[in-house]
């Protein structure tokens, strides 16, 4: 008799329980990529002199805070400083027993505590020597590096991780000004780019597949139906039916243009019945409502096109990664079919549950359909290419058709350097004439790290760090780059006031940061980190800067 009682529910593991709010932001996918990634924070270099030992590396733990919180999978910190009295004032990490001791192994020791999932360690010789052990980088998914860096160490980080294929965030916090840069590899691809819901529909109703078609043709006799059913007609299926009225009477011809399209919109708002109960048509309200925006012939985004014409789609290879084997596949459907394959999902719609979940089960038919055609490709390709390490998996590929019209690749850039690229040299002049800017404020963190490489290096006493004539001369050295190509290009004394403005905070505290400013800023860093880390969302490319005076920020690509 017991056997014919169902079995219980089963609820949500203590995972999913512990873990339930950010798995609807990243789901599955992204929990795992995240529990399966490890971290590297290098909280500081060297001391900046007999009296400051540097870095204070407040925004480099909260940033840690808030990766440790969500799970991820493990963190190194590498700190060769001790902790100081300034310290136990700015950094929440550290208790008043910590004073003295290695300031890595305390702040390792009570994030820890934050999630007993996350597996945490820490180093106190410097990055560079870290740098030498080969097998010391690879192991991590993401470097954090806390600043302000001498330039020597910050270049050799970047160039490692670059090899490696490791993405770098750079960030600064002092006082109330903060600043941070995302190094990408030179092709970052994401699927999962989670655009507007809107603008994933893809209902082909200009183009519809035999089966569409066919529920279209199903509901000829409108007239015939009660107020109640026809009331309860799914939008899709009115505005199917009425598109068939107007190629009637236009040659075989859909609605083109603006105008043609308003004219459609009229003909269905026409065909609803005035003597149904207020609300009774809502259904002729919503195809109205979706005329203009789902009666368009199908184009590929420009991304898309740009991913389909890039030589790692079009001529994969043995070694490349399952992103750019999927890609070339759904190129390859692309040029078949002249549509990507389709996404399956619908939107919420006035109708009967029985007509809802028919008309569902159509579109999720046919997505099943596309996603198994993508696979055959896949696989074709996967035996013409010979031996790889893995096969992509069928979940992959499903996500990738799922989400084909919106994936997105970001060619990376370095970490942004005044001395740099010309393609850097000119996007700072481009917009360090903007009043509102703040790329003064940028460029006065340039200036404080070329103050801080010369005190580590010996060419500059610690007091440069308030030095007027110091900070004019590193403001001239970036003024001269900025016009070696124009002199003309900025206006000289306006550019050099407001660097001045800013740089009169750096100097203020001496290169010193707020507990308030480093943990805002580490929440966006940490934002940043997630993103990258799961392949979800669309990271910062490349440089974002914050501005706690007047509350505000801006994000540039340099």
């Amino acid at each position: 008799m017991a056997e014919a009682f169902p079995s219980a529910l089963v609820g949500p593991s203590s995972k999913e329980r512990k873990y339930d709010r950010q798995l609807r932001l990243w789901a599955a996918s992204g929990q795992q990529a995240l529990e399966e990634s490890r971290v590297l924070l290098v909280n500081s270099d060297e001391p900046w002199g007999k009296h400051n030992t540097g870095v204070s590396g407040v925004v480099g733990v909260e940033t840690l805070k808030n990766l440790v919180l969500p799970g991820i999978g493990g963190f190194t910190i590498v700190d060769p400083a001790l902790v100081t009295e300034p310290d136990l004032g700015v950094n929440f990490f550290l208790e008043e027993e910590s004073l003295g001791k290695s300031r890595a192994e305390e702040t390792c020791r009570l994030l820890r505590e934050l999630n007993p999932d996350v597996d945490g360690s820490f180093y106190t010789k410097s990055i560079t020597e870290l740098l030498k052990e080969p097998d010391f980088l690879p192991q991590h998914k993401l470097v954090l590096v806390s600043g302000p860096v001498k330039r020597p160490s910050l270049e050799a980080i970047c160039k490692a991780a670059k090899a490696f294929g490791i993405p770098v965030i750079y960030t600064r916090s002092v006082g109330f000004y903060s600043t941070f840069s995302l190094q990408l590899p030179a092709a970052f691809p994401i699927v999962e780019t989670h655009p507007d819901p809107e603008s994933t529909q893809d209902l082909r109703l200009l183009n519809p597949w035999p089966e569409l078609a066919a529920a279209g043709a199903s509901i000829r006799n409108l007239d015939s139906l009660d107020d109640h059913q026809h009331g309860h007609v799914p939008y899709i299926l009115l505005l199917l039916h009425h598109l068939e009225q107007w190629k009637e009477a236009h040659s075989g011809q859909v609605p083109s243009n603006y105008k043609e399209k308003s004219e459609f919109r009229e003909m269905v708002r026409s065909s609803a019945r005035t003597s149904n109960p207020e609300g009774g048509e809502e259904n002729y309200d919503e195809a109205v409502a979706a005329v203009l925006k789902s009666l368009n012939p199908f184009s590929l985004r420009s991304s898309l096109r740009e991913i389909f014409e890039m030589e790692e789609c079009k001529h994969p290879a043995p070694d490349s990664a399952n992103f750019w084997i999927i890609a070339a596949a759904i190129r390859e459907y692309y040029q078949r079919h002249s549509v990507l394959p389709l996404p399956g999902s619908l939107p919420d719609m006035k109708a009967q549950s029985a007509d809802y979940v028919s008309l569902q089960n159509i579109y999720k038919s046919k997505a099943r359909k596309d996603i198994e055609e993508v696979t055959k490709i896949v696989r074709s390709l996967e035996a013409q290419l010979g031996p790889r390490p893995a096969p992509a998996s069928d979940k992959d590929i499903e996500v990738f058709c799922k989400n084909a019209a919106h994936i997105k690749v970001i060619h990376g850039r370095d970490i942004p350097i005044v001395d740099g690229e010309a393609s850097i040299l000119k996007a700072i002049r481009n917009n360090i004439n903007i009043p509102d800017s703040l790329v003064p404020t940028f460029l006065a963190f340039q200036v404080l790290d070329d103050i801080i490489t010369d005190i580590q290096a010996g060419k500059k006493s610690e007091e440069a760090l308030d030095d007027e004539q110091a900070w004019d001369s590193a403001i001239d050295r970036i003024l001269g780059a900025l016009k070696s190509e124009d002199p003309s290009a900025i206006e000289e004394e306006d550019a050099r006031e407001r660097i001045q403005q800013a740089a009169q905070e750096l100097r203020r505290t001496q290169g010193g940061e707020l507990h308030n400013i480093s943990s805002l800023t580490g929440g966006l860093v940490a934002q940043e980190a997630l993103k990258v880390i799961t392949r979800q969302y669309v990271p910062l490319d490349n440089t974002c800067i914050f501005d706690g005076v007047r509350s505000r920020s801006e994000m540039y690509k340099l």
